[in-house]
């Protein structure tokens, strides 16, 4: 009670008497996220969605500063009465215009740097731009990725919530794995900025927020209009395009288009066809509030050679790149419409609200076990699912000073409905034929929230806790049964954050996070263990610093724990949840980001976990693929005459394959490189993929399987080999 009563002052303060001031691009659009540093205060503000910011501490004859990553810094003194306005241009990336907020994800930066200085052309490569996640692929470039982050491997989403736009892109009780991710509908030239969090302290981020989340925006405008061509090795082709149709300075309408195809390196083309198109509207209605539509439609269709075993390679019956059964692949499609609505309150609140909706179809045909369960037919499953998703949320923010004290107060609620009907695991042969049903039913899943975050800043010292409400409901119709009765569970959960941060200067800071988080289990699994430990708990903390000893020199390190309730792993492939127990994580996270030169910078990012099942006798309590150390490094040289370069590579450790570490995942070192020149409105590219052409395994499994001339199942790692030597020339021109 004495907290609601606290809350309820804190939104009835009066009015804070503040200076307005607008930062604005050349063009004269506003700049978003723009810092303003009061020289003579210490204070720093960020200007809003639409450029303006608010200086509650400001004088006449205060020098002001404005700066932001990729634009010239900017610093005046106003007189009295004069308006505040900075005009920035746009400049190369310089990491002295980096400032260290006293904020909860402050880290953001390092992510921003990434995007800012290295090219981008495939939505997978966004993850990679987030420090210590690792991605791979395994089944023909149409299936989403596999994730690795901070000790787990998160198949394709389980343990790691991402969005974009705040459209949820984790499916839950998918028909393939729990909270499957695909990013594929994301044309990457569209995106604007990359948010990232690790671990469980924001009340915002609920569901698969264990490990972490992450956040893409899209741009709200193109200021020209592009083609770009790309042709390569292995039949790669690709074309994209940006086309600004409407682009006035308070509305803006642009349209971005993709194809995609792809054959691969292996013996039996993977015959990907992708095609993306996605379209935005962004309207000012006036100086406060602002209007964004958008609509997207994406579809993708494959073929695959699947994992295939060791042995298989090493007896000669097949090479690196070839298939026991090349028969697997699959189609699926998404389309989504949004809609976002921001309004500035006044100069220290703010409404904004967002709402989505999505029609999703999946398709996909694996075989990973071969000729184990059935020696005529083969072992060929088929996961299918037509889903309809739609959402809202809305968040209402107050800030407030007294004193020498500021406050913060966001308060949000959201709904998420997931409807899905045929959810299918069949076994089916040559594609066409249905042996057996596994699981065949509907479900209508909802989470309903609300959360509340509260951030209070006195001198140096930053507090910040956090409550998050979730309500879910369950359903689900089995079609293989006669009764064809709704099986119906609930369940609500509290979870708390509470954070800390010291910024000892503008340079360094400091912080202490701690909060509980959840993952959601498959619906299907929800019922058939009746409502127990459907949503387990994850108690998590970090610690650590980000700081700048130099204008030219970032660091980030943290050292963190994380502890899980029940870890369950979905095997999508058998239909089946597989609750493992208990399970602890324990690492180190290292990033160091430096402007060796005006034109050069260099990053790195280094990890090391012990992940270990709590349950079970040391030496049996190894987690299958958790990634015991990761590494990737990179060195961007951008405009020098025209030319702008890079060298990039990562590193995945030797990683236990099952519970004992009997059976190891190899590692792998893999380097890219890229070149480009720029002419007037035209930039000739040259990409490379593992440019020493090194042989290794993208993705691992211990799996079961028995070919069709042996007499008993065997288990070893199957895998999916990595991309050999691969150039792509790229062509992109201003029209």
């Amino acid at each position: 009670m004495k907290k609601l009563l606290f809350i309820t002052i804190l939104l009835t303060l009066g009015k804070v008497n503040a200076q307005v001031g607008k930062v604005l691009d050349q063009k004269n659009q506003p700049i978003i996220g723009a810092l303003i540093q009061n020289v003579n205060q210490g204070s720093v503000v960020m200007s809003n969605d639409f450029g303006q910011f608010s200086l509650s501490k400001y004088v006449a004859g205060d020098t002001l500063k404005a700066f932001l990553l990729g634009y010239e810094t900017v610093q005046n003194t106003f007189s009295n009465g004069e308006e505040i306005r900075f005009v920035l241009k746009e400049s190369s990336v310089l990491l002295e215009s980096v400032n260290i907020l006293p904020e909860m994800d402050a880290i953001n930066v390092l992510a921003d740097i990434n995007l800012a200085v290295n090219p981008v052309s495939s939505s997978q490569e966004l993850l990679r731009y987030v420090p210590g996640l690792f991605i791979g692929q395994h089944a023909g470039g149409g299936k989403a990725e596999q994730i690795f982050l901070r000790g787990f491997d998160i198949d394709h989403g389980t343990d790691l919530s991402i969005n974009v736009d705040n459209m949820p892109v984790n499916m839950v009780s998918h028909a393939h794995g729990q909270g499957y991710s695909d990013l594929h509908f994301v044309i990457p030239e569209t995106i604007d900025n990359i948010e990232f969090a690790k671990g469980s302290y924001k009340a915002d981020k609920g569901n698969f927020t264990t490990a972490g989340s992450v956040d893409f925006r899209t741009k709200d405008r193109v200021d020209k209009n592009s083609i770009g061509i790309e042709a390569g090795q292995y039949n790669h082709k690709r074309v994209v395009g940006q086309f600004g149709l409407n682009m006035n300075p308070n509305s803006n309408t642009y349209l971005a288009t993709e194809y995609l195809y792809n054959d691969g390196p292996f013996i039996s083309p993977q015959n990907l066809n992708r095609f993306n198109a996605f379209v935005k509207h962004t309207e000012r209605i006036n100086n406060k509030q602002k209007l964004s539509l958008s609509a997207s439609h994406f579809n993708s269709k494959w073929d695959a050679s699947g994992q295939i075993p060791v042995r298989a390679v090493e007896n000669g019956s097949i090479s690196r790149f070839g298939a026991i059964d090349d028969t697997e692949g699959g189609n699926t499609s998404r389309s989504n419409a949004q809609a976002a609505y921001f309004n500035q309150l006044s100069s220290t609140s703010f409404f904004e609200s967002s709402a989505y909706y999505t029609n999703y179809n999946f398709l996909l045909y694996s075989n990973f076990t071969f000729f184990a369960e059935n020696p005529e037919d083969g072992d060929q499953i088929r996961q299918k699912e037509n889903r309809n998703l739609f959402g809202f949320k809305s968040t209402y923010g107050k800030s407030f000073e007294w004193n020498e004290n500021s406050a913060n107060i966001n308060l949000s609620t959201g709904f998420r409905n997931d409807i899905v009907r045929n959810n299918e695991l069949s076994r089916t042969k040559d594609k066409n034929l249905v042996l057996n049903n596994i699981y065949l039913g509907d479900i209508d899943e909802t989470n309903a929230y609300l959360n509340l975050d509260l951030a209070v800043e006195s001198g140096k010292f930053s507090v910040i806790p956090g409550l998050r409400l979730d309500f879910f409901r369950f359903s689900y119709l089995n079609s293989l049964e006669n009764t064809q009765v709704n099986e119906v569970q609930t369940k609500s959960l509290l979870s708390p954050k509470l954070n800390f941060i010291y910024q000892s200067n503008k340079n360094t800071q400091f912080f202490f996070k701690t909060g509980l988080g959840y993952h959601s289990n498959d619906t299907r699994g929800v019922i058939a263990r009746s409502a127990q430990e459907i949503l387990p708990r994850s108690v998590g903390a970090d610690l650590g610093s980000i700081f700048k000893p130099t204008k030219a020199l970032l660091f980030n390190v943290t050292a963190w724990y994380l502890y899980l309730q029940q870890e369950f792993v979905y095997v999508g492939d058998e239909g089946i949840v597989e609750p493992s127990g208990r399970t602890s994580r324990m690492g180190v996270d290292l990033s160091l980001r430096a402007q060796v030169s005006k034109k050069v910078f260099f990053n790195s990012d280094l990890t090391y976990t012990n992940a270990r099942s709590i349950d079970e006798p040391a030496g049996a309590n190894f987690i299958p693929l958790a990634p015991k150390f990761t590494m990737s490094n990179g060195i961007s040289v951008t405009d020098i005459k025209g030319f702008s370069a890079g060298l990039r590579s990562r590193m995945l450790g030797d990683r236990a394959a099952n519970e004992d570490n009997s059976i190891v995942a190899e590692g792998y070192f893999v380097t890219d490189a890229n070149l480009n020149y720029q002419w007037g409105r035209t930039n000739l590219g040259l990409e490379i993929q593992n440019l020493f052409n090194t042989t290794w395994n993208e993705t691992q499994f211990a799996t079961t399987s028995r070919l069709r001339n042996e007499a008993n199942p065997i288990e070893e790692i199957h895998f999916t080999p990595g991309t050999p030597f691969n150039a792509r020339l790229t062509l992109r021109v201003g029209i």
